[in-house]
Order: structure tokens, then C-alpha cells, then sequence
């Protein structure tokens, strides 16, 4: 599978979740849009584009099984996060619940929001290694009163690389009125993605990691019932442009003003790669070499994992690093070693977050098994 990909070969890539990897027949495709565009910029924008736009849509409705005319597509889930999070009626008091595991980035716009609306953003402490899904779920609703508003949670994590229940979550909230915001930058094309069985109100989720589209494309899920009135942060034509709609919703979110939006229409390239590989199979091998790698780095480091059963991850592993690592740690793997993979810190504490895909196979996961015993 390597040779499918752009990635070096003379690099261990072990961070495709950070920002994916782009296969070459799918890198082609977008590079034709490009080049269609390039071409006759006016009759592309004006007329063909819209057509490419809503293949986009419908086709990647169907894979994360929803309404094609429910997504919106955007650069990067935190652009989209940061759209809906202005377009929310959260009053003074209101309260926020969400974990101490969400996207850095995102915790600071919720905290920027909070202070200019005097709402309460609470990070709900649940208690490590995770154990039973009951047991989360019960840690995480125990925040839930009277002034809870809306809650914001990861499908998985970022820094932590955890998988949770949402649509557990989603059903709770939905019996008490809380609106819902999933982060799923991490899910689509990592694990099986339904939107209408999770129930949520918001879901946004990245196309360009686990999916393997180009850099800069990702989408908006937004519930019917949420989308009138709704305003983009960036004001262009709307009704008034030349996008055929087919509703108000659409008209002003999609055209934000002239840009190169070939990796959005690159999308279903992306998925009939990840069709043709049968994405879902490969998945449980990479998850496999995760998990095995998950014993191995408790030994070698010595310090617990972050879950007492496997079924927490997926295809990305978060492990802490002892409290004495080389703070060079990452560039000594990159230096000596030729390993791409992140170090981060998180609730005062290093951890390493090793990812695999398809192209990853167990020379990768034992090189950097090797590395780590070198070092430590």
C-alpha cells in the first residue's frame, strides 16, 4: 500500500492523524480540478463548479450517511467549530459542558466566546485509565444541570487518541434539551461514521486525515432544525450569487468570496479510494498493529495506559512518557532515527501518539520500538 502514497519512504510515518496522507490518484484528481479551474476560471466557477460541489455533498452524505444538503464544507474542523459557536443563543449563565480531553485550539475559543458572553465552559474530569463505557458516561452526565446548554464532546480525541460514546451522549442530551456538538476531525474514514444514528445537532469532521483527501478539506453536518438563520462568519453573495442553493443555508456558506476550492471537490475521489481498498477491512489490521503496540509501550516506557480495555482506540494510540524523557525527545526520532511521529503535552504531562494507516505495517511499529529502547 506505501506505493500508493506520496508519504517518503525513507521516513517511519507514524502521524498520519495530524494531518493525513494524500494517495497519488487522488493528489491527481485534485491537481485536474486545479488545472480545470486554471483553465477557464469563469465558466468553471459560475457553472461546473456548483454541479462538482453538490457531488461532493451527496456523495459524502453517503458516506457518513446523512442528507448531502445538511453539510457544509470548510478548511479545517476548527474554521467550522468556530462558525457554529457564533451562530449559538448562549446567555449569561449558561453552561457548557464538555471534557478536559478536547482540541486545544478550540478549548480557547470557547474560553474567548465564555468570557465576551459570561456563559460557564465546564471541563468534566473523567477519571484515567477509562474503564467501562457506563462508567464514562456516568463521570461525564454527573455535569449536567439545570443551566447545561449545550454540550461539546470529541467522537475521538486528539491529544488523548480515545474513542467516545457520543451517540450514547447524544441521546442523553436530547431527552433533556441540550444541544450537541460533536468534534469528529478524527473519525471519518477511522472508524464507521452514521450521523443520523449518532443524533446529534453539529458534527464536523476532517476529510483530509483519515479519509486521505487533500490538505484544507473538511465538512459541517448541521441538523435541519439549526440551519435557518444561521450566518456565515465571512458575509459574500448568498441568494444574490450565482449557487443554485437549494436552500439559504447552503447559498451563504458555501461561497465565501474567490478561493481554490479543488480539494473540496477532490472528496469523493477520496472515498472511492478508500472504497476500492476496502478501507474498512485495512482498518482492523492498523488497528491491530495499535493494539499490540499498546502492550509494548507500557513495557518499554513503564508507565499505564490510558484505558483499561482496547475498544477506547482505534487505529491511534496516546501513551505518557516517563516524568525524566529527553525533552528533545521528537527530534532526536526525527534526527537519528528518521521517525515522524508526535510528542505532546497534555494535563502536565508528555505523552507519544503513534498513528497507522494503511500504509504503516509492522516494520514501522517495531522501528520505533527499536528507537525507544535505544533511548530509554
Amino acid at each position: 500500500m506505501r506505493d500508493l502514497f506520496l508519504i517518503d519512504p525513507k521516513v517511519t510515518y507514524l502521524n498520519h492523524g495530524s494531518y493525513g496522507a494524500c494517495p497519488k490518484s487522488v493528489f491527481l484528481d485534485y491537481q485536474n480540478f486545479q488545472k480545470r479551474l486554471e483553465k477557464q476560471p469563469v465558466q468553471f466557477i459560475t457553472k461546473y463548479f456548483w454541479e462538482d460541489l453538490k457531488i461532493t455533498r451527496d456523495t459524502l452524505g453517503d458516506f457518513i450517511k446523512c442528507d448531502g444538503d445538511d453539510i457544509l464544507l470548510f478548511p479545517n474542523p476548527t474554521t467550522a467549530i468556530n462558525n457554529i459557536i457564533e451562530n449559538l443563543d448562549i446567555a449569561e449563565g449558561d453552561e457548557i459542558l464538555t471534557t478536559q480531553h478536547e482540541y486545544g485550539a478550540l478549548i480557547r475559543a470557547w474560553n474567548r466566546l465564555s468570557i465576551r458572553k459570561s456563559f460557564s465552559f465546564i471541563q468534566q474530569k473523567i477519571d484515567l485509565p477509562l474503564g467501562s463505557k457506563d462508567t464514562f458516561i456516568d463521570q461525564f452526565c454527573a455535569g449536567i444541570n439545570e443551566r447545561t446548554k449545550i454540550i461539546f464532546i470529541s467522537h475521538i480525541t486528539s491529544q488523548t487518541a480515545l474513542i467516545f460514546p457520543v451517540e450514547e451522549i447524544c441521546k442523553i442530551a436530547k431527552s433533556k434539551g441540550i444541544i450537541t456538538i460533536i468534534d469528529g476531525a478524527h473519525a471519518p474514514g477511522h472508524i464507521d461514521v452514521d450521523i443520523t444514528q449518532i443524533g446529534c445537532d453539529y458534527y464536523t469532521g476532517a476529510c483530509h486525515k483519515w479519509m486521505c483527501a487533500p490538505k484544507g478539506s473538511s465538512f459541517l453536518y448541521v441538523a435541519k432544525n439549526f440551519q435557518k438563520g444561521m450566518s456565515p462568519q465571512i458575509m459574500s453573495w448568498g441568494e444574490e450569487g450565482d449557487d443554485p442553493g437549494p436552500s439559504q443555508f447552503l447559498m451563504d456558506f458555501q461561497w465565501q468570496g474567490t478561493k481554490d476550492m479543488s480539494a473540496f471537490l477532490a472528496i469523493p475521489s477520496a472515498i472511492r479510494f478508500l472504497q476500492k481498498n476496502k478501507w474498512k477491512e485495512k482498518s482492523v489490521i492498523s488497528k491491530n498493529l495499535i493494539s499490540h503496540l499498546a502492550g509494548r509501550l507500557k513495557d518499554i516506557l513503564g508507565t499505564e495506559s490510558l484505558f483499561k480495555n482496547k475498544n477506547w482506540i482505534g487505529q491511534m494510540i496516546s501513551h505518557p512518557l516517563p516524568m525524566d524523557s529527553p525533552v528533545n525527545l521528537k527530534d532526536m526520532l526525527w534526527n537519528d532515527f528518521k521517525i515522524e511521529v508526535p510528542i505532546f503535552d497534555w494535563e502536565k504531562r508528555n505523552y507519544i501518539r503513534v498513528s497507522a494507516h494503511f500504509y504503516n505495517d509492522q516494520k514501522d511499529m517495531d522501528h520505533l520500538i527499536k528507537a525507544l529502547k535505544e533511548i530509554f
